[in-house]
């Protein structure tokens, strides 16, 4: 059975890019960040494919449950950590690490009696993003805390995050590394702070840890420079198939509430992709494709299973015909640029009905 619409997921780019990772910063080990099923390109597959990573990265503990079924045995981190007993019994049982961010997960932590210890966890600590994290004030008597806990096995790590890495030279960047950079001179104790944007463009964050997400995937971080100047590979190919060709005249509308008007005879092409598998309503009149390597604007509404295209131009397009909607000829984030978001928004809700193909060959 042909399915599509199909994401060909490129291991090897992926590879290339956790290899293009360790390049920039060699003397820092890295949390390959696999969150919301690795930023759509499928999280267990992902994590099989970056062995070499140091460890993983999710947001939430079902991420973390969910790839320790599959056979991951890396160290694998819970960004947002846990908020009740069960769950951090859970935590314990599949060797999950955590990061506390509140007084609550360390009161929490004080009043388990967990059969196992936890190892390889970390302490948020708030620099200026103002998202999750203890105050500065609040870190020394927080890490005593962990410190002494007989449900902590080993050293914890101090951790924060970037509210604007992906704005380079920005002087918010630094204010933040300098609070953190007062721990690391107090404590001596393991950091990470670097995401994609600041392992790329500011080498003095790199600290023990690093922790990239976006870059992995081949998708660049900033808006002026593209993932091939930044030595990176796009891992994912989203691609679909024409099911319908319309011969309109002019006057004829196209779509959901007429949105789009034929000013003169037009061909237009059905193509089997919508906001349905995760396509951007967003790329509604103002999107594109990519037809036998030349571009086709969207044209009408994005609807749930369909999208209509512009071939008027195109000769031997027929029924069963390849559309590229991003990938290595159509960059995710120039397409991003066409829905007003951003690449990440794009990949993660790239939906279960799309098949993914996975291949390891030359990326």
């Amino acid at each position: 059975m042909q399915a599509y619409p199909v994401a060909t997921i490129n291991l090897a780019a992926l590879k290339h890019n956790l290899s293009r990772v360790k390049q920039l910063a060699p003397n820092s080990r890295v949390m390959s960040v696999i969150k919301a099923n690795a930023y759509g390109h499928g999280a267990i597959e992902v994590a099989s494919a970056l062995a070499d990573s140091d460890a993983f990265a999710v947001a939430r503990l079902s991420e973390g449950v969910q790839l320790r079924a599959a056979g991951i045995t890396l160290p694998i981190v819970i960004l947002e950590g846990v908020n009740s007993a069960p769950d951090l019994h859970t935590s314990a049982k599949h060797s999950l690490s955590l990061v506390f961010h509140n007084e609550s997960q360390i009161d929490l932590l004080d009043a388990a009696q967990l059969t196992m210890p936890l190892h390889f966890c970390w302490l948020m600590v708030e620099t200026g993003m103002h998202r999750l994290g203890l105050a500065l004030n609040e870190v020394d008597s927080a890490l005593q805390r962990l410190s002494a806990s007989s449900n902590i096995s080993d050293k914890i790590g101090v951790m924060s995050h970037f509210a604007n890495a992906d704005v380079i030279d920005d002087e918010r960047n630094t204010q933040q590394l300098n609070q953190l950079k007062q721990l690391m001179i107090q404590d001596e104790l393991p950091t990470s702070m670097a995401n994609s944007a600041a392992i790329l463009s500011y080498p003095e964050s790199h600290g023990d840890w690093l922790r990239p997400g976006l870059m992995l995937y081949g998708i660049a971080p900033f808006d002026n420079q593209s993932a091939q100047d930044l030595g990176l590979k796009p891992v994912m190919h989203l691609q679909s198939v024409i099911t319908a060709i319309q011969e309109l005249k002019a006057g004829d509308q196209v779509g959901y509430g007429g949105d789009w008007t034929a000013e003169s005879d037009a061909t237009i092409a059905i193509v089997s992709i919508g906001y349905g598998d995760g396509y951007s309503r967003q790329l509604s009149n103002s999107g594109f494709v990519l037809i036998q390597g030349n571009t086709a604007a969207v044209v009408g509404r994005v609807s749930m299973d369909m999208i209509a295209v512009d071939i008027s131009s195109f000769s031997h397009v027929s029924i069963g015909g390849k559309v590229t909607l991003w990938g290595d000829d159509l960059a995710v984030e120039r397409v991003a640029k066409q829905a007003n978001t951003i690449p990440y928004e794009l990949v993660c809700q790239v939906s279960d009905r799309v098949l993914r193909e996975y291949k390891d060959g030359e990326a």
